[in-house]
This record gives C-alpha cells, structure tokens and sequence, in this order.
C-alpha cells in the first residue's frame, strides 16, 4: 500500500488564496479517485494563528510553523506585498525545518521570495510570480531566477502561482502515481492540457520594456490584434505614428530583433498554441495565423521550434492515447 505523504502549507499574511487551494485540490482529487489516502496536508503559519489570504478570507491552520514535525514537503504560499512577511522568526523556522533529512523546501507564487531571503535558494534555480522576477533577480544574485511556470531543483520546488500551482501538483502526482490518475483528477476538474514546466509566465510586454516605450507597446498592440491577416511594416509605422526607421531601430534596441522578426514569432507561437489546444487542421491554423500556406507555414515552424507542426501534434496524440491507455479508455 503506498506510504501517505504529509504535505505542509506556511501560509503568511496576503498569502495567495488560489496559489493555495489549486495545489490542495489535486491531492484531494488524488484521493477521491484512487479510493485510498495517497495525501493529507496540513496548515501552518509562523504563530499558529490564523492569517488573512491577499482576498480577505481565513483558514484555521493547525498549529504553528514549529509543530510541523513530520511533513515530507513544506510549501511557503506567498501574495501580496510579500517582504511585509519576513521576520527573524520566520527565518529561523525556515532553516531549522531545511536542515531536516528527507525533506523538500517549495514556495508558491511570491513565496520565492521569502525562501531567498532565508538563503535558501543560494545555488538554486527557481521561479516566482512574473510581478516580482526583476525584483528577486536583482537582491539576490546567488539565486537562478526562470520565468517558467514552476520549477524542480533537487530538493526545493517553486512555482509562479495561480493556476500554476495546479500544473505543479499534477506532475508531483504523476511522478509517484503515474498519468492514469492524473488523468482522471484533469477530467474531473476540466483541465484540458497540463502544462509543463517548459511552458513560460506571459509577462505583459509593458511590464517588460516599462511604461516609457508607449510606441513599441502600441507596434506590438497592433501585431497581437491582427494576426490572421498580418499588416504591412509601413502600415505599422503609419498607425503608430514613427517612421519605418524609427520603429525598426526601437524593435532591435528593446526587444533585440526586427519587427518582421518578432511578428513572425508573435504569429508562429500562436499558432502553436491553436496546435496543441485544438483540433483545428494545420491548413487552417496556417491561414488563422496569416501563412499563404501550409509548407510555407511548416518550414517557418521548423525553424523556429526544430520540429514541424505535423510532428509536434503527432507526439501529442501520442502522449493523449498513451494517457487514454494507462486510464483504462478505449
């Protein structure tokens, strides 16, 4: 009978209350559909005393951070003005529980944050909430920082947050259980692809260059609303109101590429997404996507992601059947 692993959540003051129940539910789920117990959890803050989520609401915890004595897995469920949490006792609880044998150290969204800043993450690659990646890169240099969804280093786990703490948890419960039962939690919950940790936090692109690019951010405004029927770069520059100069030398100082360059991408990465996420043919996805044709819309494909479309959608149907196989459907 598989061991019953105890998870821990340190939940600190504007903690993210969606960070925290998508993570919790899959093991409920877990349990529900495998008929055993596969996971209990439990709920602690640094003085045992309830904390208020960044929504408002409260959860008993079920003791202090210091009872928690025999989790395999501590998560750290971060929020809202997050460097308001530290405290030297929060530190010292987060160290001592680290120097523990057989024990895995993760955060959730901003929480990332508050395990750097306990220096553990020193060496380490992680995640957090794309808010606050400029931020954790710049205070703590000894720290790996990724704009991935979450990350596994060794014994510490993070993740961006959000929905994100689902994709996480559902590939912990497929490495101990396998994909038959992370299959059944995805349809119980309506999930209908489980992203990796290879898929990236879309960061808003005025959060990337700052609010003094207002034309570049306009140029790319206009690239994302026409897709399908791409505009011309003079047409681009009209709208925006620069020269064609102009726009090309903005595009190569901040984003590092020509603007044809970065529509090409912008639509091809579109155009992935149509491919794992819908049955749409790939004819038509070329043409949703502004290619004249198919081969043409293959080899810029290729290039781009070193494969052609038609393969990438045959290794995911052969991931679905593979799943549908392990699950039992037919």
């Amino acid at each position: 009978m598989p061991k019953v692993e105890h998870f821990g959540f340190l939940q600190v003051p504007n903690y993210s209350m969606i960070a925290f129940t998508s993570a919790v539910e899959p093991m409920r789920m877990a349990n529900r559909n495998s008929g055993k117990e596969l996971y209990r959890w439990s709920v602690f803050t640094v003085d045992g005393l309830a904390e208020k989520a960044s929504n408002g609401l409260e959860i008993t915890p079920d003791g202090s951070i210091d009872s928690a004595d025999d989790i395999s897995i501590l998560f750290v469920c971060g929020g809202a003005e997050i460097s308001d949490a530290w405290s030297k006792q929060l530190q010292f609880s987060l160290r001592r529980i680290a120097k523990r044998n057989n024990i895995t150290i993760g955060a959730l969204c901003t929480g990332s944050y508050l395990l750097a800043r306990a220096g553990l993450l020193d060496g380490y690659k992680c995640t957090i909430h794309w808010e606050n990646i400029a931020s954790l890169r710049e205070e703590f240099s000894h720290v790996q920082v990724s704009d991935d969804l979450y990350l596994f280093d060794r014994d510490r786990i993070t993740c961006a947050g959000g929905q994100a703490s689902l994709d996480m948890m559902l590939k912990l419960i497929h490495d101990r259980h396998g994909g038959k039962l992370v299959t059944l939690i995805s349809e119980q919950f309506m999930c209908e692809r489980i992203r990796s940790s290879d898929d990236r936090q879309r960061i808003p692109l005025h959060l990337a260059l700052g609010s003094n690019q207002p034309k570049l951010t306009e140029a790319v405004t206009l690239m994302e609303a026409n897709t399908e029927e791409p505009i011309s770069l003079d047409e681009l520059s009209h709208y925006v109101g620069i020269s064609r100069r102009q726009l090309e030398r903005l595009f190569q100082k901040h984003l590092n590429c020509v603007p044809t360059r970065y529509y090409l991408n912008l639509r091809l990465n579109r155009a992935r997404l149509l491919l794992l996420q819908t049955s749409k043919s790939i004819v038509d996805i070329a043409l949703a996507c502004g290619f004249i044709s198919a081969p043409h819309f293959s080899k810029c494909y290729r290039d781009l992601f070193g494969i052609p479309p038609r393969d990438e959608r045959r290794k995911l149907q052969a991931r679905s059947a593979e799943n549908d196989l392990e699950a039992g459907i037919t």
